[in-house]
């Protein structure tokens, strides 16, 4: 049972600055996150630009339930400005890497594995499939376990394994995020062309069109530190001190 909670970020980063912006929210925020807030890294991934917004990045933070997502926000509103003062230094320095970004609080299906057992049972890809569904109000919890019966068995044909599986806080439950780990480029290629050929995986989307009013799917690939690539918590000790 998973009874974590979760924060989705797509952030808006400034020129080229992605690699510097995935270190500084990895090596440079996750140590301190993980230290003061019992927050994990879930991951940090790049959004490959021809599938989506660019440039942009993708982070998953992994919380301690409502409670303890609820003493993070304590932590963080502090400040005059709604954000911790004792992290001044972080936030400047973020600011020169990135414009913006929009949030989702994310409750993970309670069949899904939290981040240190996925990295425990070795799951990582070479490359992410990122799908954003919006379905009928009430209808997310729904998408997951269709997606869990149906598609997940036939993509592990192609070598596509369901790692995440969330719901949409603080909506109607109309949206759902899938996250499939994909072992290699061929892999993505061999099932992407199968979506609209393969007669099991036509049939399922077809038999979802019942409570889905759109799909959109992404390709992420892994920032150097995310825990999928390394299979570990990022430390203090991959921390770059920009003022050197």
């Amino acid at each position: 049972m998973n009874d974590r909670i979760y924060i989705h970020e797509f952030i808006e980063v400034i020129g080229h600055n992605r690699a510097n912006y995935m270190q500084h929210m990895t090596a440079n925020w996750s140590p301190i996150g993980q230290e003061e807030r019992d927050q994990l890294c879930y991951g940090v991934w790049a959004l490959l630009g021809s599938t989506g917004a660019w440039p942009q990045t993708v982070n998953m933070w992994e919380h301690a339930g409502w409670d303890g997502l609820a003493d993070s926000f304590r932590r963080e509103a502090v400040g005059s400005g709604a954000q911790d003062p004792a992290l001044a230094k972080w936030w400047a320095k973020a600011a020169e890497f990135r414009r913006g970004g929009f949030d989702r609080i994310m409750l993970p299906a309670p069949w899904m594995r939290p981040i240190e057992q996925l990295c425990a049972d070795g799951v990582r890809g070479d490359v992410y499939a990122h799908e954003l569904v919006k379905v009928r109000p009430g209808s997310a919890k729904d998408l997951l376990e269709r997606a869990r019966e149906g598609s997940a068995p036939l993509l592990a044909g192609f070598g596509w394994e369901l790692a995440g599986a969330f719901t949409t806080a603080m909506v109607d439950e109309d949206e759902a995020l899938l996250l499939w780990a994909i072992p290699t480029w061929q892999h993505w290629s061999d099932a992407e062309q199968a979506h609209t050929t393969h007669d099991g995986l036509v049939a399922w989307r077809a038999g979802v069109r019942d409570i889905v009013t759109s799909w959109h799917r992404i390709l992420l690939v892994d920032a150097p530190l995310s825990p999928f690539k390394t299979g570990r918590q990022p430390a203090r000790s991959d921390r770059i001190d920009w003022e050197d």
